[in-house]
């Protein structure tokens, strides 16, 4: 991790790069352009979710395969996007796209228990520890049914979440998440604001925010809240957090946590929506070796088609079992999503699988660094698993107030710009990160690495 003596960047360069590089770009999407025109009259701003919006237009995809993705234009990038860090099989992944053509053929939907469903369940208890599953069709929903089984579990309506955490976009998660640094408060105090509009407040200030990587920050909070008569039913947190880029947990961090919620008797719950399957066989809970009681599955699970899960204890998964929480959806386990899922489970996502994730990712680490060092550029590298990125701060980011204070916002987009001019397709945004899949190779974290060199290159000339 390199953060010694990084030159003063120059400002004024950084934009001249930035305004050449979204010409280049608009000329070379000339397609996503006119489909832009096209969609923004049905679709409204042109695309199916905010997180697609892109300005002067978004780039619209036509196909994948395996690490590799075309536009409507027909420019081919390696894809290091991967669908918001789902694709962690690959585009078109021949096992995948075999288990669901001849699950297609037998019947799509049927709001019934399927063979796979079960076996899909076994596979994840094993990997994860926990013995009770349940499906959904996406993390958000995974989330949200997580949270009101603690709920339900513990008589306790308050919850406690990570300051600038996302867990999803339903209305008691979307708070304290992406504010102005100087809203966010005092650091035992953080503010429980809402993210963007339609969030009703009474909701919003059930959900309490404490600073990531303090144990006892959250301890204090947790403590006030049960002077209060406001004891928490749950903390849902990302054993990593995976949306400020990576920053990842300080030595001990979550053994405390750990023993602060089974003190209190709170249900500790990881959000492995972005880790889970992805940096590990069981995820963050293997890679770090803290059991929660509950954990929540999306992305990565489905192999590309829309999926959720959540695990959770015996104890904790009762009140399901009981009826006293109806844990419902129409699609739940639906018969395509869970042939995807095991064909990914058995086939895809291996014990070979994994050696080869982290290899890679050490290999795209390693590069990244050495390109740092060389250049003397402000920041530094880090990843687990097929999670990764550049973190562009003179000081090591640990939670969100560092993360707001320090990453270069400036130098964030340029990246972005010159990666997709590369033939290197990256989420938008300076809190995201790199996802590998079990298809990528040398060849594409090399040329990761290679258009990494010309930036910085380019930056200090």
């Amino acid at each position: 991790m390199t953060l010694a003596s990084p030159v003063e960047m120059d400002r004024e360069r950084v934009q001249e790069l930035a305004r050449a590089e979204l010409e280049t770009l608009n000329a070379k999407t000339e397609g996503s352009a006119a489909m832009y025109e096209r969609a923004r009259a049905s679709l409204s701003g042109g695309v199916a979710s905010s997180y697609q919006l892109r300005d002067p237009w978004p780039i619209y995809l036509a196909s994948g395969e395996g690490p590799t993705v075309t536009d409507v234009d027909g420019n081919r990038y390696w894809d290091f996007h991967n669908g918001f860090g789902s694709m962690v099989q690959g585009h078109a992944h021949p096992a995948i796209v075999a288990a669901v053509r001849a699950r297609a053929a037998l019947g799509t939907h049927f709001a019934a228990v399927t063979e796979d469903t079960v076996t899909v369940a076994e596979e994840l208890a094993a990997r994860f520890g926990l013995e009770r599953w349940r499906f959904t069709n996406s993390g958000s929903e995974a989330t949200m049914d997580a949270i009101r089984i603690a709920r339900a579990l513990t008589g306790r309506e308050t919850i406690v979440k990570i300051f600038g955490s996302y867990h999803g976009h339903h209305d008691a998660v979307m708070v304290s998440i992406g504010v102005p640094y100087e809203d966010i408060g005092d650091r035992d105090d953080l503010a429980s604001l809402p993210y963007g509009a339609g969030i009703p407040a009474a909701i919003s200030e059930l959900t309490i925010a404490v600073p990531f990587n303090d144990a006892d920050a959250m301890e204090r909070r947790i403590a006030r809240l049960i002077a209060e008569d406001r004891a928490p039913a749950c903390v849902i947190m990302e054993a990593a957090m995976m949306n400020l880029g990576v920053v990842l947990p300080e030595p001990g961090y979550l053994e405390q946590v750990r023993e602060i919620t089974a003190r209190h008797g709170v249900v500790l719950i990881f959000d492995e929506v972005k880790t889970g399957l992805a940096i590990a066989a069981g995820g963050a809970t293997e890679r770090f070796g803290v059991s929660p009681d509950m954990v929540t599955l999306a992305k990565t699970l489905g192999g590309g088609l829309p999926s959720g899960a959540i695990g959770a204890t015996e104890r904790v998964m009762s009140v399901v079992e009981d009826g006293s929480v109806y844990q419902v959806g129409t699609y739940n386990g639906n018969p395509l999503t869970m042939a995807a899922a095991r064909a990914s489970l058995e086939h895809v996502l291996t014990a070979d699988a994994y050696r080869h994730l982290d290899s890679l990712n050490e290999r795209l680490l390693a590069g990244c660094e050495a390109v740092i060092e060389r250049h003397r550029l402000p920041g530094y590298a880090v990843g687990v698993g097929a999670k990764g990125c550049v973190t562009f701060s003179p000081t090591r980011v640990t939670d969100y107030e560092t993360f707001k204070a320090n990453q270069d916002v400036a130098v964030t987009d340029l990246a972005w710009l010159w990666n997709m001019n590369r033939g290197i397709y990256m989420t938008p945004g300076r809190e995201e990160e790199w996802t590998l899949s079990v298809t990528h190779t040398e060849e594409a974290v090399d040329a990761y690495v290679h258009a990494f060199e010309q930036m910085a290159a380019a930056l200090s000339a």
